[in-house]
């Protein structure tokens, strides 16, 4: 029953008690007296009743009209945080995961500020890319240096590296901030990655060759270990979370010095991985920028590992070859072989 039904009801209720008294003679005065008594105190609490369920209704229709804000608060909220997570998940694509997670999380503060920690750098680039542009339509180049980026870019972020940029198909990465496992722990981590980067490298060839991809694609490393200035550099409205300093350009300059397929540490990175990694001294190398000359050391492979990993990766304007022996089977390694034979009766050898 509504709330105006009960109240003309009880009104009604009053109205015929009140014609009553009105209408009946008093034959009894005090029971008269007391009906009167009972009617004005009805009539007290009918008042207080419909005043108090009047509020009620008041009020719940000041808490539906709360609750219906709040739910439209609530939706509005949840609609911000659904864009603000979608903004963060693009902008995620252009910080490295490190990066970003101290970024927010607030362990790392947006401003321009640096420091020295010692890190391990690793840069790797395609060996003869150039010369690949001027043989492949852009369209199917675009797609082959995606494809390869993002394979690269997946096996240093499945070893925690940072990356801290891409420059054409050059990558550059570095280990020990935001995050470090300790000095050595980074080294080794930074050279079981970059084995990573050219076995992996090593299966795309394969689906290229599969897709029409004829010219075959091998990548060269430089590493090093040493004190970078690392922080936030640039203007207070534009900023790059990058890494400076001799060590950095040393890094740098070995991937250069590198042989197509190789990979080329400092001595100072050796120093860290030699127990685990097999290396083969290169010598000393006068690298461009640095006063002193650089002892150089060329990665096999994992210790125990490195005799079967071996591979040899050529590639010169007129000669050009990739084998890796221990993945033929026998009657690839015969026929392998013959070509290897017909090659050299070919230069008279």
């Amino acid at each position: 029953m509504a709330t105006t039904d009960l109240f003309a009801r009880e009104e009604k209720v009053i109205a015929a008690a009140e014609r009553l008294l009105a209408e009946t003679a008093p034959a009894d005065a005090e029971a008269r007296a007391a009906f009167e008594k009972l009617l004005s105190e009805y009539r007290k609490l009918f008042k207080t009743t419909r005043r108090m369920m009047r509020l009620s209704d008041r009020n719940e229709l000041e808490l539906n009209a709360l609750a219906e804000q709040r739910q439209k608060a609530a939706d509005e909220i949840s609609r911000k945080n659904q864009e603000l997570e979608a903004l963060s998940a693009k902008l995620s694509k252009y910080l490295s995961p490190q990066v970003y997670g101290s970024i927010f999380s607030g362990r790392q503060e947006v401003k321009l500020a640096s420091r020295r920690e010692k890190l391990t750098v690793l840069f790797s680039d395609i060996a003869g890319f150039t010369e690949l542009t001027d043989k492949m339509e852009s369209e199917d180049l675009t797609l082959l240096l995606n494809q390869y980026l993002t394979e690269m870019s997946r096996v240093a972020l499945e070893f925690g590296a940072t990356i801290d940029k891409y420059i054409g198909d050059a990558i550059m990465i570095f280990f020990g901030d935001p995050e470090t496992r300790g000095v050595r722990e980074d080294a080794l981590a930074c050279v079981k990655m970059a084995i990573a980067m050219q076995a992996r490298l090593q299966d795309l060839q394969g689906e290229w060759h599969d897709q029409g991809i004829r010219e075959a694609l091998a990548c060269r490393i430089g590493i090093n270990t040493g004190y970078c200035t690392v922080g936030n550099f640039g203007s207070e409205d534009r900023m790059d979370y990058t890494i400076i300093g001799g060590a950095v350009n040393v890094a740098s300059r070995l991937e250069h010095e590198a042989g197509a397929g190789e990979i080329y540490i400092s001595y100072e990175t050796y120093a860290h991985i030699r127990d685990e990694v097999e290396c083969e001294e290169v010598g000393s190398l006068r690298v461009k920028g640095v006063a002193y000359p650089v002892a150089v050391y060329r990665v096999i492979g994992l210790a125990g590992e490195a005799e079967r990993s071996r591979r040899i990766v050529a590639d010169s304007p007129h000669f050009r070859m990739h084998l890796e022996p221990e993945r033929m089977g026998p009657d690839e390694r015969e026929e392998s072989a013959a070509l290897l034979r017909r090659a050299l009766d070919a230069l008279g050898g």
